[in-house]
């Protein structure tokens, strides 16, 4: 039987190289030692680990079996972008999102808690269930048992009216060809970038746009190749009683209700 032919050392290189990168950054960016990129890309990593094989995968927006059996060198540069941002394969996790989860005695799914302190471990340990065993758990009887669940803590008012300091149920996200336009989500991003609670739009360049409910700050992008993680905002709770609303908040919600009203009525034709 003919063995495979294994392209992993020449691949990274080339895929490093195809995006500008030096072996520092992409190191940078990757999470691991410029010394550990340069064994990868010059072969001396004969059987990369299965977190290895999964961080190149995301980070290139390309399959783990692709960057493996494929001499990416020998194909055009359409061929290149097709296996690349937007990918059927990437976007939809198949083979290559890897999530550890941890259950209850009932053989039930348990909701973690990441805690602030934890986040930085958080990156390296997503798929990792002996970390996962680390953190703090529940359950709630009110969280669907079609899904799986995460608590994450929020720092700064960037997403008000939700409370500074509230603490997001959110649910998995496997498939981010789902995502619909300005989804409230928990976005887990690489390196040493923040976790942030923002609307997410996935945009057709292969960018995120990133936005919050705070109009009072601007709305930015990062390459959806620095993402980990989409979590959806399920619900959120929090030790603060929300503000009251002022009349000029009350006339508008009383306005938006009515024009609402209106929309119905004419949606039953009563209204010609």
């Amino acid at each position: 039987m003919k063995t495979q032919e294994i392209f992993w050392s020449v691949n990274i290189k080339f895929l490093r190289l195809r995006q500008k990168l030096s072996q520092e950054a992409l190191a940078e960016k990757l999470g691991i030692s410029r010394v550990k990129l340069n064994a990868h890309e010059s072969g001396r990593t004969a059987n990369p680990t299965i977190d290895d094989l999964i961080n190149f995968s995301e980070f290139f927006r390309m399959s783990i079996d692709s960057i493996l059996k494929m001499d990416l060198t020998k194909l055009s540069g359409q061929k290149i972008k097709d296996l690349e941002v937007g990918s059927e394969l990437f976007m939809k996790g198949d083979q290559i999102r890897v999530l550890a989860i941890t259950v209850d005695k009932e053989e039930q799914e348990n909701i973690e808690y990441v805690p602030v302190h934890a986040k930085a471990g958080y990156r390296s340990g997503y798929a990792d269930p002996e970390f996962l065993a680390t953190l703090p758990r529940f359950n709630l009887p009110t969280v669907p048992k079609n899904g799986t669940f995460r608590m994450f803590p929020t720092v700064g008012d960037s997403m008000l009216p939700v409370p500074e300091g509230s603490d997001i149920i959110t649910r998995y996200i496997q498939d981010w060809t789902t995502i619909k336009p300005e989804t409230p989500c928990i976005v887990i991003l690489r390196g040493d970038q923040d976790f942030v609670f923002k609307q997410v739009t996935i945009n057709n360049d292969g960018t995120v746009l990133l936005q919050s409910f705070n109009k009072q700050y601007f709305a930015y992008t990062v390459p959806i190749s620095d993402v980990i993680e989409f979590w959806e905002y399920y619900s959120f709770h929090s030790k603060q009683l929300p503000e009251p609303q002022s009349d000029m908040q009350q006339l508008m919600r009383m306005l938006q209700d009515m024009q609402n009203e209106i929309k119905e009525i004419k949606g039953r034709g009563v209204y010609k």
